[in-house]
């Protein structure tokens, strides 16, 4: 099957620029992206189709090769890098072909845009209370990267002064070594490929047109993240080299523990301490929510240990659903520090509940029947 024209499947034009691209990969990437569109083939495909595209588009050297030769050149391409050696053996072929591919790819006599690089991608681990993450928040994070020299624009070279065609390649960007019968194409270690030396290096960033920085940039962290979640954001990693595009910079959730809730999911859950009165007759407590407290309804004769659930009071998810619940582990509390008058009323219920043998404890009753199952066996 032919494949779409790249700049239709962004829907730019052709000489659109690096922001533009972006724009509309990222539109498109945001429209189509498996996460929003599940188990919905056609999304899948046509978000790897605008990934494709993006790629090559944002690649100068690719984005060069495929408005001259379209799709033939980039498999050509990729075709030759798969081979050893490739056409550069000597002087036959390999001339013929270098004038062809050198202008795309840098491997021939004139290096066209060869040298160019995208910058690094940077990691950043933004740590957030559970409030931020669900309810979403704009923290502002403070980064060290790598940016354009704004003396030389990232040229490398001073004000006033220019690049010059490499001496030692003459310009292509390529030398060729010979060795014995062999004659090895290799790119230029002067000029690492661009064919051009600085004439006078800049004095601010000593001719690498990159200096070390600190970014401060505003993060905003949507609704409903969880922990291990990546924000990304496109264009704010380490500047290119020689006119190459930006990295971009990742934001790794990381969710702080919470005196009150865990999380799991969208759902929360916490412990509720109810006094043992309240376990044994019913009645209610105030639980604490993200949005505030409610009123919890606690069944007559609860055990510790059982969970109540108040539906819709988790999390809604970042990538959408419904809102998840909160989940309430009871824990009946025991009393502690009683007065003398407390312990002999204490000690006088418990003697009227040894009245009514085993009836009144469950547990008790249950525990008994298994410690017995457990010694007719020993005995068996």
């Amino acid at each position: 099957m032919s494949k779409r024209d790249y700049y239709e499947v962004l829907g730019v034009a052709r000489g659109a620029s690096v922001d533009e691209l972006k724009k509309a990969y990222r539109r498109l990437a945001m429209k189509h992206h498996p996460d929003r569109n599940p188990d919905d083939k056609q999304a899948e495909a046509s978000f790897k189709e605008a990934k494709e595209a993006y790629e090559v588009l944002s690649d100068a050297a690719k984005r060069a090769a495929y408005d001259q030769y379209g799709h033939a050149g980039l498999e050509a391409a990729a075709a030759g890098a798969g081979r050893p050696g490739g056409f550069g053996g000597g002087d036959g072929f390999g001339d013929i072909f270098g004038d062809v591919f050198g202008d795309i790819f840098g491997g021939g006599r004139r290096s066209g845009r060869a040298g160019v690089f995208r910058g690094a991608d940077l990691r950043y681990e933004l740590a957030l209370d559970l409030e931020q993450a669900v309810f979403g928040a704009t923290i502002n994070i403070t980064i060290p990267t790598v940016v354009a020299c704004e003396t030389c624009h990232g040229s490398g070279a001073a004000p006033g002064s220019k690049k010059v065609p490499c001496q030692q390649c003459s310009g292509s960007g390529q030398v060729r070594i010979s060795q014995g019968f062999f004659s090895i194409q290799q790119t230029c270690p002067s000029c690492h490929g661009s064919g051009q030396t600085i004439e006078k290096p800049c004095t601010s960033c000593h001719g690498h047109g990159r200096v070390q920085q600190k970014k401060t940039l505003a993060v905003k962290v949507p609704a409903g993240v969880d922990e291990g979640d990546r924000i990304r954001l496109s264009g704010e990693g380490e500047a290119g080299q020689n006119g190459g595009p930006p990295g971009d910079l990742y934001v790794e959730i990381r969710v702080r523990p919470h005196a009150i809730f865990e999380r799991r999911g969208a759902d929360l859950s916490c412990v509720v301490p109810v006094s043992f009165a309240t376990a044994a007759l019913g009645g209610s407590v105030e639980v604490p929510t993200l949005e505030g407290e409610v009123t919890l309804k606690v069944p007559a004769e609860t055990q510790p240990g059982k969970v109540l659930r108040l539906k819709g009071k988790g999390v809604r998810p970042v990538r959408g659903g419904g809102v998840g619940d909160l989940y309430c582990r009871l824990d009946v509390e025991v009393p502690v520090k009683l007065t003398a008058e407390q312990k002999k009323q204490l000690k006088a219920f418990n003697d009227l509940l040894a009245e009514g043998g085993d009836r009144h404890r469950p547990r008790t009753s249950g525990w008994k029947d298994g410690v017995r199952k457990f010694f007719e066996q020993l005995g068996s």
